[in-house]
């Protein structure tokens, strides 16, 4: 518990000196140069495998869809290009949230998109990109060059995964080297938008470090799992340290066309 205490402390300390960043804004030329990077096949099946539903479709991309309109009208209207993808707690979808959400604005075209699992303890989108041999991203956080850990999805979108578990995961992500290498890659790269898919903000001081150095977040739910007290814990806490752009309930079941979203336009 101090140690938390202590992190949030650090924390709030460091959004107060964080710089501001540059709008998202859409641009003529959307193409980003990632020929040098190996490229990633998402086909239909590993898409099905991997509840990747923003390449299954109108049908199935539509929840992602309306949350990609919400995300840029929001970041757009603040001038924000950072944006953090964490939880309450575990397993409430928030690797897969951040991925479709990262496909869905690579499909909609008007923008550069760089996603980085930040989720260094248990990293997860390599395993959704079923990578046989992930790079490991400590490399590229301590100077390395993103030609050797990322890959390139299309013309405008890259993600950067992690191949294993890394020690002193919340120091990384607060070291001063860390946050040169981001302002590098926005230098190199000049990215629209970053996803950051980060831990969940219970358990560890990992996030609570990292947050100050976005524009806002998103906080994932899962529906019938997250408790309300640990979500409003999460929201306090996360709202303390940045922006909170909103809260996305998970792993949601409908029972009929009343609720949830009507595919039959389509």
């Amino acid at each position: 518990m101090e140690r938390l205490e202590a992190a949030m402390v650090k924390a709030r300390a460091a959004r107060k000196t964080a710089l501001a960043r540059r709008a998202p804004q859409a641009a003529p030329a959307v193409e980003l140069d990632v020929a040098p990077l190996p490229p990633v096949l998402i086909g239909p099946e590993l898409a099905r495998r991997q509840r990747l539903g923003a390449l299954l479709g109108p049908g199935p991309a539509t929840p992602h869809d309306i949350l990609r309109s919400r995300v840029v009208r929001q970041m757009g209207e603040k001038g924000w290009r950072r944006l953090a993808v964490t939880s309450a707690t575990g397993q409430c979808g928030k690797s897969t949230l951040a991925l479709n959400l990262a496909l869905s604005l690579a499909r909609y075209g008007q923008f550069r998109i760089m996603t980085l699992d930040f989720d260094l303890r248990r990293p997860a989108l390599a395993r959704l990109l079923e990578l046989r041999q992930p790079p490991e991203i400590a490399g590229l956080l301590a100077g390395g060059k993103l030609a050797d850990h990322g890959f390139s999805f299309g013309t405008n979108l890259c993600l950067v995964p992690n191949g294993r578990p890394v020690l002193q995961s919340a120091e990384i992500l607060q070291d001063a080297a860390t946050q040169a290498t981001l302002e590098r890659l926005e230098a190199e790269w000049k990215p629209d938008i970053l996803i950051f898919d980060l831990p969940p903000i219970q358990g560890n001081d990992d996030a609570l470090g990292f947050l100050p150095h976005v524009d806002c977040a998103l906080i994932v739910a899962a529906a019938e799992e997250t408790t309300l007290p640990q979500l409003d814990r999460c929201e306090a806490e996360v709202g303390q340290l940045t922006n909170v752009l909103g809260v996305v309930l998970n792993k949601c079941r409908y029972a009929d066309r009343s609720t949830g979203f009507d595919q039959s336009y389509y």
